[in-house]
């Protein structure tokens, strides 16, 4: 049996991966209705890695409820979506395996986690975690600086309410919005590329970018349809993001398919 180690298309794969610049907005519809069918054909896994995300989600919802601090409640659910990536990657791996018709078993997708044994995509999950930690500074300093100075402890909806609260709320969604983009355009090819050919994190990142650059309007709305459609599934008790994220994970791997030659 042939597996991904030992697969010569993906060890004979190019060091730089050609980009395509020609995506259109019919193409993200595809990529979805793809991804909806990799859902339909295999729930375990989508299921699986939707509920270990929204575990995740109510274990961090709970732990700064639990401390009674606001400050740090915001952040980390408008942070959230930035670790989305990193738990796909299994999804990456059974639509990869499906579409080529190779056996779907738990142990290699799950093994996805270690790449091509070069540790690169446990690389990524240190850069994830990076961002989403540093993103948690940054928001705590904006709130910091708005709630000093109004004098209000922030620890209150009534807080939040108030013109200073609107304000960081404002500041915070602007610069989150920008930073959120940032990593976007990092990790949404990137990472299916590490999962499908044995390159170095990067030159993953860079073909990333490459690919975002050439198509820059698409890949705006792609990040734009992703944030909304996560968003809409933390509502419900974070249970939406169930089906949400392995729909987007399956769908994000079929997109990446269409850009990478």
């Amino acid at each position: 049996m042939t597996t991904r180690q030992d697969n010569p298309v993906a060890l004979a794969a190019p060091a730089t991966p050609q980009v395509a610049s020609d995506l259109a907005w019919h193409d993200l519809t595809a990529s979805l209705a793809a991804g909806w069918r990799d859902f339909v054909a295999m729930p375990r896994f989508g299921l699986f890695f939707g509920g270990v995300y929204v575990l995740a989600g109510l274990v961090i919802g709970w732990t700064t409820m639990t401390g009674g601090n606001l400050t740090w409640l915001i952040p980390a659910i408008a942070g959230f979506p930035l670790v989305a990536p990193f738990i796909a990657v299994g999804l990456y791996e059974a639509s990869r395996r499906r579409a080529a018709g190779e056996v779907l078993t738990w142990r290699a997708v799950l093994g996805a986690l270690k790449g091509h044994g070069d540790d690169q995509i446990l690389s990524m999950g240190v850069i994830v975690f990076v961002a989403f930690s540093f993103w948690m500074i940054v928001a705590h300093a904006i709130f910091a600086v708005f709630m000093a100075e109004s004098g209000m402890g922030g620890e209150s909806l009534d807080a939040l309410l108030s013109p200073a609260g609107l304000a960081m709320l404002a500041v915070g969604s602007a610069v989150g919005a920008i930073m959120a983009f940032a990593f976007y355009t990092m990790t949404v090819i990137s990472l299916p590329l590490l999962v499908e050919r044995k390159v170095d994190f990067l030159t993953a990142i860079i073909t990333s970018l490459t690919a975002v650059r050439r198509n820059f309007a698409v890949m705006l709305g792609w990040a734009v349809l992703i944030a909304a459609l996560l968003f809409l599934a933390m509502l419900p008790g974070f249970l939406g993001l169930m089906v949400a994220l392995p729909v987007l994970g399956h769908a994000t791997w079929h997109l990446y398919v269409r850009v990478v030659d």
